[in-house]
């Protein structure tokens, strides 16, 4: 699978007083690749590296398509959060729309897709957050970020057969509220949330 790189165009100007990003190393030379196991859900492959030091080792690395992840505010400023049902740790907790996203579509596309499935909600506009690499020890598996501002209600959430989930409204202090008690387990949803807070202040 093909990994997108972070996107550029649009994305926030840094800020005379960010620090730059660190000197980047030279990339381990890559001595061979094995496909482990491919489905239509996620690839692994087995890397066989030598490193700067001289040594080989071999590096696992887990495949997965980009995704999105979009928090949405409607036109009255509430945020609208999933209650949604994990199955690998059994849990329900609060989190934002997010998903895969499919082969050729655009991360916005993407966005306003999961948006109306999970949420039943259409944006007025999708504004760019900071995005990120969720688990980028074992994988390149990207996630492009977004607010959608001026939501409006379209429909109930149409969720897949293996989705339990639904829509709740709450204020900005509420959900600023549960990002400080840590009650935002999904990191998807706590790294949004707190862009977003930081940034509207």
């Amino acid at each position: 699978m093909s990994q997108q790189d972070p996107p550029q165009n649009g994305s926030p100007a840094r800020a005379k007083d960010v620090p730059d990003p660190p000197a980047p190393f030279e990339p381990f030379e890559l001595l061979s690749s094995e496909r482990i196991y491919d489905s239509r859900w996620c690839g692994l492959r087995r890397d066989q590296l030598r490193l700067p030091s001289g040594r080989e080792q071999e590096y696992h690395v887990f495949e997965l398509s980009d995704a999105v992840a979009v928090l949405p505010v409607l036109a009255d400023g509430r945020v609208v959060l999933i209650g949604q049902y994990r199955y690998p740790h059994g849990k329900t907790h609060w989190e934002i729309p997010a998903g895969r996203m499919n082969g050729g579509e655009t991360p916005g596309a993407a966005a306003a897709r999961e948006l109306m499935e999970e949420a039943g909600l259409r944006a007025a506009r999708l504004l760019e957050l900071p995005g990120f690499y969720p688990t980028n020890g074992i994988s390149a598996h990207y996630a492009h970020a977004f607010v959608a501002e001026g939501c409006s209600i379209e429909r109930e959430p149409a969720p897949e057969d293996s989705e339990q989930l639904f829509r709740r409204m709450f204020t900005r202090s509420e959900v600023a509220a549960l990002l400080d008690a840590g009650c935002f387990a999904d990191a998807f949803t706590a790294l949004c949330v707190a862009y977003w807070l930081r940034r509207t202040g």
